[in-house]
């Protein structure tokens, strides 16, 4: 059975490596004014990824969604229809401000009965992708994509090797959220960092019930098996909130300031 596991994970990874190799990265969206202050007022949707099974029903609240997931729901991204980060209306390249983007989800059930994640054959995760994005991977596990694990508590950078240790798991009630503010550099970077990709300041960070528990560098050298590194996540590209699931879970998502428990700004 163990063997069985390990080949279906193996025989994902590559059908999503095949995937992002043959998807190449969108470029920026130039959005209407109209467009972006929609987003800007937390009227995101989110759309249901193929092998998601379950329910998004929008609340009457802009930017609340309610979710259930059945039990024999397969790992799955569910995105949101627009950018949360723009790169034309947003970058602080552009416009010398700093920009931050950020969501929570509240965990209402899991596993059906059990009582955390960890325990549970099911899972939540927070993040945000850049697109296109194989939304039958969780979020920080392929390109331009990071993510905090619920089920683990282990953050992820574009590695489907496992992650990194963070935080502890997610458990029934709490409210888990994910932002990354970008902002032009305090240090001017260097030749070597430019010819690096490294243009601004990034900032990413995770809270839990309103208070923020832990965050890293968003131009942190990563693992040598994370192939590509940062790219689609150093600002270059539109960014999209990304929450995934596998197994039965209930939760809630929150796009709209007025909602979260945390103020990010």
């Amino acid at each position: 059975m163990f063997k069985k596991f390990k080949d279906k994970l193996k025989e994902d990874g590559d059908r999503a490596l095949a995937w992002t190799n043959t998807n190449p990265l969108w470029p920026p969206q130039n959005l209407t004014p109209a467009t972006h202050a929609a987003i800007q007022n937390g009227q995101l949707a989110l759309l249901k990824a193929p092998s998601y099974l379950g329910d998004l029903l929008p609340q009457p609240e802009a930017g609340h969604w309610r979710c259930r997931t059945h039990a024999n729901c397969r790992d799955s991204s569910i995105m949101t229809n627009l950018p949360m980060y723009s790169v034309y209306w947003d970058s602080p390249l552009n416009t010398q401000r700093p920009k931050t983007i950020y969501f929570e989800l509240k965990v209402t059930g899991i596993g059906r009965g059990g009582s955390s994640l960890e325990e549970a054959d099911a899972g939540i995760a927070v993040g945000f992708v850049a697109p296109p994005y194989p939304t039958f991977r969780l979020p920080g596990w392929e390109r331009a994509s990071l993510g905090v694990h619920g089920d683990d508590g282990r953050k992820y950078v574009n590695d489907p090797w496992g992650g990194v240790d963070f935080t502890t798991a997610f458990a029934p009630g709490e409210i888990v959220g994910i932002g990354i503010t970008y902002s032009v550099p305090k240090n001017p970077p260097s030749y070597e960092q430019t010819q690096q990709g490294r243009l601004m300041d990034i900032d990413v960070f995770f809270t839990r019930n309103g208070k923020k528990e832990g965050g890293w560098d968003g131009n942190e050298e990563l693992d040598v098996r994370s192939e590509g590194g940062n790219t689609g996540l150093r600002g270059e590209c539109d960014l999209f909130p990304a929450i995934g699931v596998f197994g039965g879970v209930d939760f809630d998502v929150f796009f709209h300031p007025s909602q979260w428990l945390y103020r990010p700004w």
